[in-house]
């Protein structure tokens, strides 16, 4: 099993290639965008900025060079973005559609299927570290949120609290100080 500091360093990777496809990646009408390495996930706004916010937060546990590369990727994110505002809001807010259905989908399944609470439990809640990504990064100006769209997710978070089981943290322990568990108590245990 990879290490937390492992997993990191790859994130920086695929934040590098996301980064650089961002330009080409935010005009098009393509929600998931095929990365050039095929081990990498597809480009979404979600998944840069869960790992832009991951990797800016634990910046200490990277080597200086992996610093630098890392603000070399965020510069190129925030140039190809710049006065991109309308677009980026449009793009992020399809994308928080589908990932809320999503997680919705999950959470229901499990309501259903109570035996199968928390098996890949880490994997799924991914879109829900996604969501809150995406969430902060809209509430910030220039962007502007969609109200129900927090309220869709704030439902399906009382929901999930009704079958919660507070534990450990799902995702590697190095990764803890990003995560604090007020804001994101969902990391933190599993649903039974």
């Amino acid at each position: 099993m990879r290490s937390g500091v492992e997993r990191l360093r790859e994130d920086l990777e695929i934040l590098e290639a996301m980064a650089a496809d961002m330009a080409e990646y935010l005009p098009s009408d393509v929600l998931y965008w095929k990365m050039s390495s095929a081990w990498m996930p597809m480009l979404t706004l979600g998944g840069y900025l869960m790992r832009e916010y991951r990797l800016l937060t634990l910046r200490d546990l990277l080597d200086s060079e992996e610093q630098a590369r890392l603000d070399t990727a965020v510069a190129q994110f925030n140039q190809a973005i710049e006065d991109k505002v309308v677009r980026f809001e449009q793009k992020a807010k399809k994308e928080l559609g589908v990932r809320t259905r999503q997680w919705g989908r999950y959470l229901d399944d499990l309501r259903k299927e109570p035996e199968l609470a928390g098996i890949n439990y880490e994997t799924a809640v991914t879109n829900r570290v996604m969501i809150t990504a995406m969430f902060d990064r809209l509430q910030t100006p220039p962007y502007q949120l969609d109200g129900g769209l927090k309220e869709t997710v704030e439902t399906l978070d009382k929901g999930l609290r009704t079958r919660w089981q507070s534990g450990e943290f799902v995702w590697p322990a190095d990764w803890k100080p990003a995560y604090p568990q007020e804001k994101y108590w969902w990391l933190y245990g599993r649903p039974h």
